[in-house]
């Protein structure tokens, strides 16, 4: 294998050839080391292969050893790490630059920055690569904090959800300023972004979609622009330029996989919906399954005149999720969803965190159910198990065994998205993997840890099954 490195193109000039001769006893010690040297110096060759050039990127290795221990040891145990790290070698000047490690500076401060670095950027298109380079950057930061233990999984989520929500709401006001030079706006006209399932509870991991919903609210017959459009094609265009925005493959990455299933109508629906339209279907056509999901959105970004409206949202979403309180219908619905799912996404082995009875989506279906029981506003799993405790719609000692369950299938969820883009296989992951896996969880063994996982999911079934029938 390391007879090809000399063809690779971060090895094509001398100097690079020069630097990287006095680095490869380094690395090669390095990488015998490693638990499985064989998986390690696979993982290395991926790394190297894809180098478009090496003198910068030896240079640092060779003045910092600690960066160059961190490389190997990500190029063994994540793909996707070293395959961003690959590309984009001038993130390493962060790592030493003495910020890569200070603590997180939330929400707020990332859309500060983004918003900086996008009003640098000389047009619409130049900022949307601006926008691609800066959260790809945050998203590698994140990626190797959690690799490295310096967070765990829950800040893991929090953070990458943090990202996603200064991407929406710095990105989404620059699409429709773009959108309006050509077809302008209205008075009053305001639309918001509300974000679904894991984006409006607040958790991703490395490889999360995000669930978008678009609501907008204008007044009059058509906009004001040079190719003026009336409402509902105004924001259905806008919706497709926001997609676009964030999901078109572009030279830097792109940024998300955007998904709008969980719109009023599904599939069927109109990309963006007017607040009238969105208000009569939740209040007279929703089946319980859209009402489950609104217990989880959150608006996480607007543009144009959407403050008032963003208010609207929430207070309707509030009193929605509270007039169904106690609704003896919201069980057997839920058994049915159930039953569905179990059929149709029954899960994909002992090492599917997600799918399948008494796994992570099990448990947030069962925990929203709960919310909806106890007419609760809060969004994430925990705290809709505890409310559905405080509303004796489950014991003490169930709150805890699916709280607990659910977060042993999210850190799995978390770390198994690092290790992997695909199906999880602690075979095929390294020792490096396998490792992480083990920390992240808690757990001694594979063995121990596949006990566990199964354990934890029959319980968390026998729990929601045994409630779910018993509910009147």
């Amino acid at each position: 294998m390391t007879a090809r490195w000399p063809d690779y193109p971060a090895l094509r000039s001398q100097r690079a050839v020069g630097i990287f001769r006095r680095l490869r006893p380094e690395i090669l010690r390095r990488l015998r080391e490693a638990a499985r040297p064989d998986e390690a110096l696979t993982s290395f060759d991926a790394f190297l292969s894809g180098l478009p050039a090496g003198v910068q990127l030896f240079s640092l290795f060779e003045a910092n050893p600690d960066l160059l221990r961190l490389m190997v040891e990500i190029a063994a145990t994540s793909p996707a790490l070293a395959r961003y790290l690959s590309r984009n070698a001038g993130v390493l000047d962060a790592v030493i630059g003495g910020d890569f490690f200070a603590p997180w500076p939330g929400q707020q401060r990332l859309a500060e920055s983004l918003g900086a670095a996008m009003a640098e950027a000389a047009d619409y298109e130049a900022q949307l690569n601006a926008a691609r380079r800066w959260a790809r950057e945050w998203w590698f930061r994140i990626g190797v904090h959690h690799l490295q233990g310096l967070i765990d999984a829950a800040e893991a989520g929090q953070h990458y959800a943090d990202l996603a929500g200064a991407v929406l709401d710095r990105l989404f006001p620059a699409v429709t300023a773009e959108f309006a030079r050509r077809h302008g706006s209205g008075p009053g006209w305001g639309a918001v972004v509300l974000g679904m399932g894991s984006l409006g509870a607040g958790r991703l991991n490395a490889a999360s979609d995000l669930d978008l919903i678009m609501i907008y609210e204008a007044g009059g017959e058509q906009s004001d622009g040079p190719a003026p459009l009336a409402p509902r094609a105004y924001f259905a265009r806008l919706t497709q330029a926001l997609l676009t925005a964030l999901s078109a493959p572009m030279a830097d990455g792109r940024l998300y996989a955007a998904d709008m299933r969980l719109r009023p109508s599904g599939r069927q629906g109109p990309v963006a919906t007017s607040w009238a339209s969105f208000e009569s279907y939740q209040r007279t056509e929703a089946w319980t399954w859209e009402h489950l999901a609104l217990t989880r959105a959150r608006v996480v970004a607007g543009a144009g005149d959407w403050q008032r409206l963003a208010d609207r949202v929430e207070r309707f979403r509030t009193d929605l999720v509270a007039g169904r309180r106690g609704d003896p219908r919201i069980p057997p619905d839920v058994a049915e969803m159930r039953a569905r799912l179990a059929a149709h996404q029954g899960g994909d082995g002992p090492w599917d965190a997600k799918a399948g009875p008494g796994r992570l989506r099990d448990i947030e279906l069962f925990a929203q159910t709960l919310a909806l029981l106890a007419g609760s506003p809060r969004r994430g799993t925990a705290a809709q198990i505890g409310d559905g405790l405080a509303a004796g719609l489950i014991g003490p000692s169930e709150a805890q065994r699916l709280t607990a369950a659910a977060d042993l299938f999210w850190r799995l969820q978390s770390a198994g998205r690092l290790l992997t883009e695909g199906r999880l296989d602690p075979a095929a992951v390294g020792e490096g993997g396998r490792r992480f896996l083990l920390r992240e969880t808690g757990a001694e063994t594979l063995e121990d840890l596949e006990r566990r996982l199964a354990a934890a999911a029959a319980d968390a079934e026998a729990i929601i099954s045994t409630r779910l029938e018993a509910m009147p």
